[in-house]
């Protein structure tokens, strides 16, 4: 027997009065169902159709008056119906007994299709209604749509629903996720607190591009060198004569003995200080090569301990010296690495990263030292490797070193490409060419030169051979004639450039500033180009002076294209205002020479 709600679904509009289930309507949810927003399948299958009114059956409806109607032969919810419906269920027996076989048929297939319906809907709810698969390998996971985000939540075992993070291994995953992200923290603590006390303020925008390379190869460079330190000073006191009884008195004046003369070395090699302007990587380079022989004799002292004092003594001389050319080269590089004038900043953070350095050094260097004891030989290995160890990162760090001043060579080759193309080389390319050491390229690669072309270069090479910056005026004039036919041409300019065999001479006037002087580099390069490719031959000093004359016409052509060529360099990243340039100390006055 079918409950009377299974009717209801049927037949509505046949009912009796019944205000439970006829008349009360169901209040609408304040927020749509879950199952409908993450169903939209089950929602139109569990929604059933508006049901169309059904034709009476032959000879109507037993028990049942019209609904509405004004005369009395219903007694449903017909205005006139005499008699009132009976009490209890005897309306929907009558009604029944009177149903023909072929609606009670469709009344249960009705009941059978919804059934099937609602176990379908149910079925693909716990299965994968509306969910996608995550696969991850071997690994599948189950999402399902978030009906308040247009996302998807990963759904466990049990049906619930929960965080995709958190679905990973439970409370375990939860701890490690949260120590993850602690240490996270903690990390980027660290190396905001690193960045802070090593780089200077406003990294990277405040320094050049080649300052953490060079930086990188500085330090480990500098570990390097605190361990080689560690074992000469090691050795030192072997010979010294530490563990053997000697007199301390003795050892203390063989020691300052060594120092002493050692400090001489300084004050002797500062007269060349020009020099390491000029060429700072090379004389740096040699410094190192310098320093890594001094810690290599120290460490020969206990093989001739009755030789420690002049052995200590040269070596002190050299690791003197070192140190002297090391600061004086690292200001040029500092120089040039502080893009925004914070000069003291970057020298004070170079400090520090080589205390770093240092103390990583010297921990590693008395931890070997006490491997090795007292045994030369292994002293001698052990420093042989740390040597290569070391000059390999200082040659590579002067290698990271983009130099961005003008000195003979790099003038040379950038107003070579300059005359014969038209353009101005990068900073890397001209510096990646230099010679570091005694006119050998150790620089970078040669290969894949945008700009640079081999017969710049070549003409480089073979101006700075022949350049003579500072030339005495009495060695390349003979007549007088000569000497006011220059005066003549360079009334204007603050210098006096001929060719005087083979040589290029520059004579600097009094007062002439690196500007003057790097100008007459390029007059020099001009008067080069004319003498390889326009066949201009050298001759008498006065002829060359007159119009159309190789002079007169390199010095038309340096006075009109000398401010273009600055301009252009200055905007590939060249400081062009002056030549750093070691010319010999002789200068001139317009007034000694009168026609």
């Amino acid at each position: 027997m079918s409950s009377p709600q299974s009717i209801l679904l049927l037949l509505p509009s046949c009912l009796p009065p019944q205000p439970s289930l006829a008349r009360v309507a169901p209040r609408p949810p304040s927020s749509p169902p879950l199952t409908a927003l993450r169903f939209p399948r089950l929602a139109a299958k569990l929604s059933p159709p508006p049901l169309a009114a059904s034709p009476p059956p032959p000879g109507g409806f037993r028990g049942c008056g019209d609904t509405g109607g004004s005369d009395g032969g219903g007694g449903c919810e017909g205005g006139g119906g005499a008699d009132p419906p009976d009490p209890g269920d005897g309306w929907w027996r009558r009604w029944l007994q009177a149903l023909h076989p072929e609606f009670l048929l469709l009344f249960l297939l009705l009941q059978s299709g919804a059934a099937s319906a609602l176990a379908e809907a149910l079925g693909a709810t716990g299965d994968d209604a509306g969910a996608a698969w995550e696969v991850r390998g071997g690994a599948r996971t189950r999402l399902v749509p978030d009906p308040t985000w247009t996302s998807y939540l990963i759904a466990g075992d049990d049906g619930s629903k929960r965080e995709e993070g958190d679905a990973k291994g439970g409370g375990s995953s939860v701890d490690v996720a949260a120590l993850r992200r602690q240490l996270e923290r903690s990390w980027r603590r660290c190396t905001d607190v690193a960045v802070q006390l090593l780089l200077p303020d406003g990294y990277p925008h405040s320094v050049s591009n080649d300052y953490l390379n060079y930086s990188l190869w500085r330090a480990v460079q500098g570990v390097a060198s605190q361990i080689s330190g560690v074992l000469s000073t090691q050795a030192l006191l072997y010979a010294v004569g530490l563990g053997k009884g000697a007199i301390p008195t003795a050892a203390a004046v063989n020691w300052v003995l060594k120092d002493g003369l050692g400090y001489l070395s300084k004050i002797t090699l500062s007269k060349f200080g020009r020099h390491f302007d000029v060429n700072p990587k090379g004389w740096r380079l040699f410094a190192d090569l310098l320093e890594n022989t001094a810690y290599g004799l120290e460490i020969l002292t206990p093989v001739f301990p009755h030789l420690f004092v002049p052995i200590g003594a040269a070596a002190g001389a050299g690791r003197s010296a070192a140190a002297l050319i090391q600061a004086a080269t690292r200001s040029c590089f500092y120089a040039g690495f502080a893009v925004q004038r914070n000069f003291a900043e970057v020298i004070a953070k170079g400090e520090a990263q080589g205390m770093v350095s240092k103390f990583v050094g010297i921990g590693l260097g008395i931890v070997l030292a006490n491997q090795i004891g007292s045994s030369v030989p292994l002293a001698l290995i052990s420093f042989a490797g740390v040597t290569a160890v070391h000059m390999y990162c200082n040659l590579k760090s002067y290698q990271s070193i983009q130099l961005r001043t003008l000195n003979p060579y790099r003038a040379s080759l950038v107003f070579s490409e300059y005359l014969l193309s038209g353009k101005v080389p990068s900073v890397k390319e001209v510096n990646n060419e230099e010679p570091l050491f005694f006119n050998l390229s150790l620089g970078g690669s040669r290969k894949g030169c945008k700009i640079l072309s081999a017969e710049a270069k070549d003409a480089a090479d073979r101006i700075c051979r022949r350049l003579q910056l500072g030339s005495k005026l009495s060695e390349i004039i003979e007549t007088k004639e000569d000497a006011c036919a220059l005066f003549d041409l360079y009334k204007n300019e603050q210098y006096l450039l001929t060719d005087y065999k083979g040589k290029f001479c520059i004579v600097l006037k009094e007062g002439s500033s690196p500007e003057d002087m790097l100008k007459s580099l390029f007059h020099v390069s001009y008067l080069y180009w004319l003498e390889r490719y326009m066949g201009f031959k050298p001759s008498k000093i006065a002829s060359e002076c007159r119009p159309g004359g190789r002079l007169e016409v390199s010095l038309d052509y340096a006075q009109r294209e000398f401010s273009h060529v600055k301009h252009d360099g200055s905007v590939g990243g060249w400081v062009m205002d002056g030549l750093i340039a070691r010319p010999l100390p002789v200068r001139i006055r317009v007034g000694d020479v009168t026609p």
